[in-house]
């Protein structure tokens, strides 16, 4: 800046001098003024050199600030590009798991009300299972009494039967002796044939012997009976003995129902 200001003067100094005036100098004085322009210019030529390089410098540390904030640039942009990638990624996994989070709240959904239905379809089935048992026991205990009861009638037909047999058999031995006897005093009896004692004799004979024959043939109907038919009690007919075979086919039907159920 001193250089070029002295350049400036002096070029304002020969401006204001005038060629006459220069014309008078002598030879030293221009040789002189000569070197001395001479260095002003070198100076100005090493100061504009040196301003050259402070600028080449500054541009170069510039050109680097560049270089190294596009290389920053291109890293943020890269990072960026890789966030934005990484977010599109994690939006894509999200909606997955949120679709996939939506199907298990559904299958949960559907096989929770699938557990209810099936628990409450076993729990009827359980109470009616369980109605049905204590319906099979009411009915077993039923059957067991009634069957115990006919067991006791049974029982007690078959001591009468007994009794109806041996006094039979008492009459039988009875009447043989009447006919004994009757055939011992006929001799003597015979001119009295026609007598009221006669007659009610007759009378007492003939109805004793419709007893013995009727006492026979019952005796003879429960030796000729088949064994279940002679279990039954005498007072009862073809329809109790029907009711008691259906009886005792259901008591097996429900022993073997108990069975399952016990399995």
């Amino acid at each position: 800046m001193m250089a070029k200001n002295s350049l400036e003067g002096s070029k304002e100094d020969l401006s204001k001098i005038s060629e006459e005036e220069m014309l008078r100098w002598s030879k030293e004085e221009l040789v002189k003024r000569l070197r001395k322009v001479e260095n002003e210019k070198m100076n100005l030529m090493v100061e504009h050199g040196n301003l050259m390089k402070d600028v080449n410098r500054r541009l170069q540390l510039h050109l680097h600030e560049i270089r190294g904030l596009k290389e920053v640039n291109q890293k943020l942009q890269d990072d960026n590009q890789e966030l934005r990638e990484l977010c599109c990624f994690l939006d894509d996994d999200r909606q997955k798991g949120k679709k996939l989070s939506r199907e298990w709240q559904r299958f949960g959904r559907h096989t929770a009300s699938v557990m209810w239905k099936e628990v409450g379809m076993y729990q009827q089935k359980l109470k009616d299972l369980e109605a049905r048992q204590e319906t099979l026991l009411r009915e077993n205990v039923e059957l067991k009494e009634m069957v115990l009861m006919l067991d006791e009638e049974r029982s007690g037909a078959g001591s009468r039967s007994s009794i109806d047999s041996q006094a039979s058999l008492t009459n039988l031995n009875g009447g043989s002796a009447t006919r004994d006897v009757g055939d011992g005093s006929s001799t003597s009896s015979t001119g009295s044939a026609g007598s009221p004692d006669h007659h009610h004799h007759h009378l007492h004979h003939h109805k004793a012997s419709d007893s013995k024959a009727g006492a026979m043939r019952r005796s003879m109907d429960d030796l000729s009976a088949p064994l279940h038919h002679r279990s039954i009690p005498n007072g009862l007919n073809d329809s109790s003995s029907n009711y008691i075979r259906q009886l005792e086919t259901k008591v097996k039907l429900l022993e073997d129902d108990n069975k399952l159920l016990s399995q």
